[in-house]
C-alpha cells in the first residue's frame, strides 16, 4: 500500500453463508428442534470448527491474481491504487475494481454495500488506519485506552495492559514504561497501587495518545533499525526513508528482560537488543510488506 492513494474496502455480506455445503455433509449438520423436527445446513454454519479456514481459503485462493493491488482477510477485502502507466488514481482505482468485481461475480460473492468504502483517501485495516500518509491507530482505541480510570484490582489492570499492548507499536520504550504495572500482576504481588504504577499508567496513555504516524515499508527501499537495552527492558524501531529522505519509523517493538537476562553485563544486553531487532524487523512487517 506504500503510496497508494486512493482505497477501497469491500465487506462480504453473511461470508460464511456464501459457501454451499457438499452434499454428503448436509447430514452432518443437522440439528434438534423443540418440536422434535430435524433442520439441516445447506450452507456453511457459524460454528464448524473447520469453517474458518475454509471461507479464509477460498477468498485468499479465488483473489490470489491480483494480490498485487488487492489483500483480503477474511470477509474483508482491501484494494489500493495510484496514478501509472499514464492513468490517473481515479483511473486505476476503476480498473482494479472492475477486476475484484469479476471475480466476485464469477463465484457469486456478494457484498454489503452498507459497508464498502470507495475512492477514500484512508479505509480502516485490521485495526488501524492506512492512507497515503501512513498507518495511524484507531482512534477509538486510543480514546478507550486514555478514558480508563485508575484500575483497583490485578483483574482491572490486566484488561487495560491488553487493550494497551494492543497499541504498542506506536509506543517507543513501551515495555520499559509497563515495567511497574507488569510487576504488580505477578503471582505473589499485593495490589499496592503506588506513585510509580500511576505515573507508569500516565505515561503510556500519553505516549499513545501522542503516537506518530507510522510508514508503510517499501519493498524496494532499504530499511534500518535502530536499539537500545535498558536495566529492565530491550527495544527497537524499524526505520524507512521517505521519498524527501526523511527518516520515518515503521514499527516500535520492546519486550522486558528476563529474570537471568537482567544480570547480563551492557555489552551483552546491547547484543541481545540488536539480535532482538534484527528477528522482529525480518518477521513483524512481513505482513504490511504484502499489503504493499
Amino acid at each position: 500500500m506504500s503510496g497508494c492513494t486512493l482505497y477501497i474496502a469491500l465487506d462480504l455480506v453473511d461470508g460464511y453463508y456464501q459457501i454451499l455445503m457438499r452434499e454428503s455433509d448436509i447430514p452432518l449438520t443437522a440439528v434438534s428442534t423443540p418440536s422434535g423436527m430435524l433442520w439441516e445446513w445447506l450452507v456453511m454454519p457459524q460454528g464448524l470448527s473447520n469453517a474458518p479456514a475454509t471461507f479464509n481459503r477460498l477468498v485468499t485462493q479465488l483473489f490470489r491474481p491480483l494480490r498485487t493491488f488487492a489483500q483480503t482477510y477474511f470477509d474483508d477485502i482491501f484494494v489500493h491504487c495510484r496514478a501509472e502507466g499514464g492513468q490517473t488514481a481515479m483511473e486505476v482505482h476503476l480498473r482494479h475494481l472492475r477486476r475484484v468485481f469479476e471475480v466476485m461475480r464469477a463465484n457469486k460473492l456478494y457484498a454489503n454495500i452498507d459497508k464498502c468504502v470507495f475512492a477514500a483517501e484512508g479505509i480502516k485495516v485490521l485495526g488501524c488506519f492506512v492512507s497515503r500518509v501512513g498507518v495511524r491507530a484507531d482512534p477509538g482505541n486510543v480514546k478507550a485506552t486514555a478514558a480508563w480510570p485508575t484500575p483497583r484490582s490485578q483483574k482491572d489492570l490486566r484488561k487495560w495492559l491488553c487493550l494497551a499492548y494492543y497499541l504498542h507499536k506506536y509506543s517507543a520504550g513501551y515495555a520499559e514504561l509497563a515495567r511497574p504495572l507488569s510487576d504488580l500482576l505477578k503471582k505473589d504481588a499485593d495490589w499496592v497501587w503506588e506513585q510509580q504504577h500511576q505515573d507508569a499508567f500516565d505515561s503510556i496513555k500519553a505516549s499513545l495518545q501522542h503516537a506518530p504516524v507510522l510508514a508503510l515499508p517499501d519493498g524496494n527501499m532499504p530499511f534500518s533499525v535502530v536499539c537500545d537495552a535498558s536495566d529492565y527492558a530491550i527495544g527497537c524501531a524499524l526505520l524507512q526513508r521517505d521519498d524527501e529522505g526523511h527518516e520515518r519509523v515503521i514499527s516500535f517493538q520492546s519486550r522486558q528482560l528476563k529474570a537471568a537476562e537482567r544480570n547480563y553485563p551492557v555489552h551483552d544486553k546491547e547484543l541481545l537488543a540488536m539480535k532482538y531487532a534484527l528477528v522482529n524487523s525480518s518477521l513483524g512487517h512481513k505482513a504490511l510488506c504484502d499489503l504493499h
